[in-house]
């Protein structure tokens, strides 16, 4: 049995985890001066286009008690709007309406964005304050997903980051004859079939409401 399948496995590793930075430290070389120094608080050229290449980005948020949630946000290349060297804008389009990711930003005013490019090594941080807008005339210019969201979570940058290729070439994202067979995972409808735990529910149920969903998603 595996650590993470193991029960108590996690209560068992904290006993002896790390207690503190310095101990952290020593556990590694310093960083270079180039990963130091390439951190900025504000996008150049380069990393707008990056943004407008970017057609899907993952949102990391935590709410008021620490509780952490990661999102991804998708739509065509370029859905991400930079408003200006220091903000950008993401359109919030149709989805599971739980609204984990615009709650939390609510409450505390923060968010991380990893902007991934398909196909590329490339990947951008940026994190900074947060707020949720619902002002009409930003909405208006937000149409990429399909029509003005009812929202957008806008970014006020104080870190971006571009990340070196390593975890995108270590993991073959993006190398089809890397990939695991369809078969060796569990499909999104068999997940969700079991998180339900409702008897009453079928696979073919759970398969004709994800068709709607995806035949739906923009409205």
């Amino acid at each position: 049995m595996t650590p993470a399948l193991a029960s108590g496995a996690f209560d068992s590793l904290r006993l002896d985890a790390v207690r503190d930075q310095e101990t952290l430290r020593r556990a590694y070389e310093l960083p270079s001066d180039a990963a130091v120094r390439k951190q900025m608080t504000e996008l150049t050229e380069q990393t707008r286009r990056l943004i407008g290449c970017s057609s899907l980005v993952l949102v990391a948020t935590v709410d008021a008690t620490g509780n952490c949630d990661v999102s991804p946000r998708g739509g065509p290349a370029g859905f991400v709007a930079v408003l200006d060297a220091r903000t950008v804008a993401i359109p919030d389009a149709t989805g599971n309406k739980r609204l984990d990711s615009l709650q939390n930003v609510v409450a505390t005013g923060r968010a991380g964005l990893l902007f991934i490019i398909p196909g590329r090594t490339t990947t951008l941080r940026v994190n900074g304050r947060a707020c949720v807008s619902t002002r009409p005339e930003l909405l208006s210019q937000l149409t990429a997903v399909g029509k003005p969201p009812a929202s957008a979570l806008v970014l006020g940058i104080d870190e971006v980051y571009p990340h070196c290729p390593k975890a995108l070439l270590r993991s073959g994202a993006w190398k089809p004859e890397q990939w695991l067979p369809a078969d060796a995972q569990p499909t999104s409808a068999e997940v969700t079939l079991a998180q339900l735990r409702m008897p009453e529910l079928t696979i073919v149920d759970i398969e004709r409401a994800e068709a709607d969903s995806l035949k739906y998603r923009y409205e």
